[in-house]
């Protein structure tokens, strides 16, 4: 029997891993295979004979899709587990294993603000820190980086390098302290580069120093403005100091009919933010907010944006259409097509299951327009590895796909609401590509065989073996229909590869 509260909390994340595991149709050796761990590790995790970590539970809650349930039970066995033996009030209030290396400075509350407003973005950081540490912190370090086509790297290095950023059009200041007691703070350039700065900020100015102590706590506050020609749609934290609590805050004009989305990059995957973003209108303004109690140190929150309303300014990853040769970009030619791109909430979210044979005609539909999207794509591009292609990369957010073989002649095999039910322990580590980023290239590894369970129009349930390059295929198309993208199963050591040299041959076994 269960008697403390420690251990009815881990019943209850065993009970929500169980329950969304069953829910996907996964077997505890299934869900192992997908989060990268020892087949047996599920198994003892929901037997209670292992202690979930950090880093299962957040896997979890990737693969499995919770809404963040899984990784919210973990959070209440993990705040229980530590608080054991320890008293209920400290003094500071700061946990112990918040202690950054070194300096023992730690961020209480960030809120970063971006307002756009006549052509340009206006940046204001507030950070509340405290000294934990045992020595003064007179300097604090700020990073600024921008990136006008976020997913064109070469086109956007050679934008910045003709349009570079300057301190002079940023019109930075930065301030410290609260009330009647703020002070302006003097600032030292670390580092100047044409898409990059990097500030020091002193805890000094022209009337003196005013170093922050051990025990002490301050608030800064920096700004700067960048005109939108040099500023792309997203908006990035980077937590570098263990942190609290991290608001962000985006304010457009309402007018330009915002729509706004959210993206968590860890070490281990790139997912979407774990809470809903807020929108309020005020006056002619929409506020969009998004907070978290829980920031993960070394994690990135990125918040990206797209106007559709008019006299928005136009979408920057549009403008460059040549890979620097004359030739259009691949990316542009997939977006000219119609293929939805990489940035769009569209690709993070679950695709609808049809209910079959209901909708079987709505299912038919969607089934000719993948159809008729693949012959407009084979026109421009020649799939020598095979190719595939997933509704919501054609903009409808329902679970159908179709996959080609490398055949050029080979008929096109549907997949309606498909579930993987069987994979061979046998894999292998291919470069793979996709339409919705076409210009990249990542190594990825994936079973060589796969068993699929996938519906008829009709409603007959089968099950079909793909093996080798077509399982490859099939497995990224599945992929596309829970909301992930391949660069979320690459190896956190790997990288995209921009100019790839395998482009025209088959994959090799």
């Amino acid at each position: 029997m269960t008697t403390s509260p420690v251990e009815r909390a881990a019943d209850q994340f065993v009970t929500a891993l169980a329950h969304w595991r069953v829910e996907r149709g996964m077997s505890k050796k299934q869900l192992a295979a997908r989060m990268g761990f020892d087949p047996s590790y599920v198994s003892h995790v929901e037997g209670r004979r292992h202690k979930p970590t950090e880093d299962f539970a957040r896997r979890a809650e990737a693969v499995l899709g919770a809404g963040g349930v899984i990784w919210q039970r973990f959070q209440e066995y993990d705040e229980l587990r530590h608080a054991r033996g320890t008293a209920l009030h400290r003094d500071p209030p700061v946990p112990v294993q918040w202690l950054p290396p070194g300096t023992g400075l730690i961020v209480e509350r960030e809120v970063a603000e971006l307002r756009y407003a006549d052509g340009t973005y206006r940046c204001r950081v507030r950070r509340a820190l405290y000294n934990a540490g045992s020595e003064p912190v007179t300097r604090y370090l700020v990073k600024i980086a921008v990136d006008r086509y976020p997913n064109d790297p070469t086109g956007s290095n050679r934008h910045h390098r003709e349009h570079p950023l300057s301190f002079e059009e940023m019109a930075f200041n930065a301030c410290a302290g609260e009330g009647d007691a703020v002070e302006p703070m003097d600032w030292r350039i670390k580092l100047d580069r044409d898409a990059s700065k990097e500030v020091w900020l002193l805890f000094a100015n022209e009337g003196g120093q005013f170093a922050l102590y051990p025990g002490e706590r301050t608030t800064i506050q920096y700004e700067y403005t960048v005109g939108v020609e040099k500023w792309g749609q997203w908006f990035q934290r980077a937590v570098r100091l263990p942190t609290r609590r991290l608001t962000v805050r985006l304010d457009f004009p309402a007018s330009f009919d915002p729509q706004v989305w959210g993206v968590e990059t860890s070490l281990a995957a790139e997912v979407p933010v774990r809470t809903p973003m807020e929108r309020h209108d005020d006056g002619d303004r929409a506020v969009f907010e998004w907070s978290t109690d829980t920031p993960q140190l070394n994690a990135r929150y990125r918040l990206e944006w797209r106007f559709r309303g008019v006299g928005a300014p136009p979408f920057p990853s549009l403008a460059p259409a040549s890979n620097g040769n004359g030739q259009p970009r691949a990316s542009g030619q997939m977006r000219g097509i119609g293929i939805v791109q990489r940035g769009s909430e569209m690709l993070r979210q679950r695709a609808r299951h049809y209910q079959l044979p209901r909708e079987e005609v709505e299912a038919r539909e969607v089934v000719a327009a993948l159809r008729e999207a693949l012959a407009r794509l084979e026109q421009v591009h020649d799939f020598t590895k095979g190719v595939g292609l997933s509704a919501p990369q054609i903009g409808h957010s329902v679970a159908v796909a179709v996959v080609r073989s490398a055949d050029p002649g080979a008929e096109p095999q549907v997949l309606i609401n498909p579930r993987v039910v069987g994979e061979s322990a046998d894999r292998d580590e291919q470069y793979e590509g996709c339409l919705s980023f076409f210009d990249y290239r990542g190594l990825v590894r994936r079973p060589l065989r796969l068993e699929v369970e996938h519906a008829m129009p009709d409603g007959t349930r089968v099950v079909t073996t793909f093996e080798r390059a077509l399982a490859r295929l099939v497995a990224h198309e599945i992929d596309h229909l829970e909301g992930r993208l391949y660069v979320d199963r690459m190896n956190a050591e790997s990288s995209l590869v921009p100019d790839y040299h395998q482009s025209g041959r088959p994959w090799v076994y």
